[in-house]
């Protein structure tokens, strides 16, 4: 007899699919089983790698989408098993899951249903594990907050049943259909999943039911899984807040009484013109954060060196400016940079400094030309437009650079994010991995391995760093903000353990399957990618102009500063002619230094800093170096200069 059916429905996550089934097929290596897989018309060759790497599992190919509640119904009509299990394929389970809630369910005779505790891809817990029935005063602490504000509270932290342990066994109301585990008997009794849901409200609807049959659903924290997709919905976005609530309102609308159902139809109804009223208030005052700040920031600048003007130098003809000036003139002035900016698409999150610095000079030269057409009368000070616009390149820039270094911010700098990794494996496999880690289209700024057994030492020992006994201490001590794990060196157990210990340090967590070229992480899946030498980037006429533009510039900026400036330099003495020898093309302020000659570099102006002071001392070597310099030749971007300026300001005086 088959004790146990999992049932999968799965839409376009073939890799998360593959990583949960391998889970899924540990788990039931010592129970007698069958897998269900409902594909609903996937784009991604989902079926094709079903069919190669599982034939155990049984494949329902439908030609459409029918969403989850028929896709669900499908394979439970099939169902021989004692027990179903309603599974998502974004999630991994422990080793001994199911023998844990199939013992639990054999020795509780009022068990309906079981749900267990799910961690999130950052091993925080979530809260949908366990929750209580919508009913209209549940419905309400929820909308409006109540249950976050008081989640203690037994009357206001009803819907996530906030009030109980996560860590001890409950009697709940409602379970999470990302793992439902259920009695085959009770769920024909009850009928199978309501097929007028097509996303959301399936699993309440099915609680209930079996609530309503006299069973009982518990909340099992004896065992763990890990749902990816659980911390990552967008439950901030307009389409959820409608898709939800609209779920809620069917439930409603089928369950409670009709005085009732008006009522939850009431408060669904304004939640849901409420939420959507603050998701586009959210939107707007997000589109106008970075452009106030620039104003705030530019406004700041411009009236200090207005003030200085007029106080020692307009004081000397008996002369001042008006107040309007202050008032009405200046923001006028700024209105017109930001606005050009704006229309450069210099506001995006991910900032793009030539589209910025090149708004930011357009508005000045429209400035200007309005300066120059205007009455006399109107012309205030041309100083202060120009010793203004100064500052204000110099602002707009400093702004990004604190936003993009900020860890609060959600605005950075167009390129890839260097990463700081530790790889936990072993031998063979821990090599292979840290190839593919290395492989991935993403700058590793620093790449270390902790290798469980490798007497052959075929991980370079460069590589190797402390035991896994160490591994807080190496996370702390060396900044490590992802972790990836090779599934063959441990249990998915242990992996799930690791992450719930970790997830203090708000670390990204990968894990590797056997066989695979995939890191599997948060709502995230990262390939590598067939790289194709790139051209010499630097070279093209472009980039040439824009770098020797931003030579000047900058070198423009520092002498008019030098009297600040030179205190942070190392070499005081050579620091003006630097900048003279920069202005007059001689050096380039960013490029190639201490290169190997033979190696294949375009022909550039002696540089005076390199960007490999983008990375760690420690990784340098002659070999590192041209890596790198290859690297910004074929990739050039003035973002890279710019943040080279700013990591080796005191080198620039040679």
């Amino acid at each position: 007899m088959i004790k146990l059916t999992v049932v999968i429905v799965n839409y376009n996550v073939k890799h998360f699919l593959q990583q949960c089934l391998h889970s899924v097929v540990r788990a039931t290596t010592n129970i007698k089983s069958e897998i269900f897989v409902v594909d609903n018309n996937s784009t991604d060759n989902s079926v094709e790698m079903l069919q190669e790497n599982f034939p155990q599992v049984t494949i329902i190919a439908n030609k459409e989408n029918l969403g989850f509640a028929k896709a669900n119904n499908q394979a439970f009509r099939l169902a021989q098993g004692e027990y179903v299990l309603l599974l998502n394929p974004d999630t991994l389970v422990e080793e001994d899951t199911f023998e844990k809630i199939i013992r639990f369910m054999d020795n509780t005779a009022d068990a309906g249903a079981l749900g267990v505790k799910m961690i999130n891809g950052k091993g925080e817990f979530l809260p949908e594990s366990k929750r209580g029935l919508p009913i209209p005063s549940v419905a309400f602490y929820k909308i409006f907050g109540l249950a976050k504000f008081f989640p203690k509270s037994k009357k206001f932290g009803s819907y996530h049943l906030t009030y109980l342990s996560n860590d001890e066994i409950h009697s709940v109301e409602v379970l999470s259909g990302a793992f439902m585990f259920v009695r085959r008997t009770v769920l024909e009794e009850v009928g199978y999943l309501d097929e007028d849901y097509f996303m959301y409200g399936e699993d309440i609807d099915l609680s209930y039911k079996i609530i309503q049959k006299g069973y009982k659903n518990y909340y099992f924290p004896h065992t763990k899984i890990i749902h990816y997709k659980g911390e990552s919905t967008k439950k901030s976005s307009i389409n959820y807040v409608f898709v939800f609530y609209r779920a809620m309102q069917i439930f409603a609308k089928k369950h409670f009484k009709a005085r009732n159902a008006k009522l939850v139809q009431l408060i669904i109804n304004f939640a849901i013109w409420f939420r959507a009223s603050l998701a586009v208030v959210k939107r707007i005052f997000v589109a106008l954060l970075l452009p106030l700040i620039d104003f705030v920031t530019i406004y700041a600048g411009v009236f200090a060196i207005a003030k200085y003007w007029e106080i020692n130098v307009l004081s000397e003809r008996t002369s001042s400016f008006p107040l309007e000036f202050y008032i009405i003139v200046i923001p006028l002035y700024i209105s017109i940079l930001i606005l050009s900016m704006a229309i450069n698409k210099g506001y995006k999150k991910l900032i793009q400094l030539h589209r910025t610095n090149r708004g930011f000079l357009m508005g000045v030269v429209l400035i200007l030309l309005i300066y120059a057409l205007l009455p006399e009368s109107f012309r205030f000070s041309r100083a202060v437009v120009v010793f203004g616009s100064m500052w204000g390149i110099i602002a707009v820039n400093a702004v990004r650079y604190l936003l993009h270094r900020s860890p609060y911010s959600t605005f950075h700098f167009e390129g890839k994010k260097q990463l700081r990794t530790l790889l936990l494996g072993e031998g063979e496999e821990a090599h292979r991995v840290m190839k593919l880690i290395l492989n991935t289209n993403r700058e590793i700024e620093f790449l270390r391995v902790i290798s469980l057994n490798d007497k052959e030492k075929i991980v370079p020992a460069d590589y190797i760093i402390g035991d896994i006994s160490q591994l807080k201490e190496i996370i702390l001590i060396y900044k490590i903000k992802e972790v990836v794990f090779c599934s063959q060196a441990f249990s998915y157990k242990e992996i799930i353990n690791y992450m719930e210990l970790l997830k203090e340090y708000n670390i990204d967590f990968k894990i590797v399957p056997e066989n695979s070229n995939a890191l599997i992480g948060s709502n995230s899946i990262i390939t590598p990618k067939n790289h194709i030498k790139a051209p010499n980037l630097i070279t093209l006429p472009a980039n040439k102009l824009k770098k020797r533009t931003f030579d000047i510039i900058v070198s423009i900026l520092l002498l008019i500063s030098y009297v600040f400036t030179v205190w942070f330099v190392k070499n005081r003495k050579n620091y003006f002619n630097t900048i003279f020898n920069v202005l007059k093309g001689r050096y380039t302020w960013v490029g190639f230094v201490d290169d190997e000659p033979e190696t294949e570099l375009p022909t550039l102006p002696e540089a005076v800093v390199s960007p490999s002071v983008l990375f760690p001392k420690e990784l340098i070597t002659p070999e590192i170096i041209a890596k790198i310099h290859q690297e910004y030749s074929n990739n050039y971007k003035l973002t890279t200069d710019i943040l080279v300026i700013f990591k080796s300001f005191k080198k620039l005086g040679c």
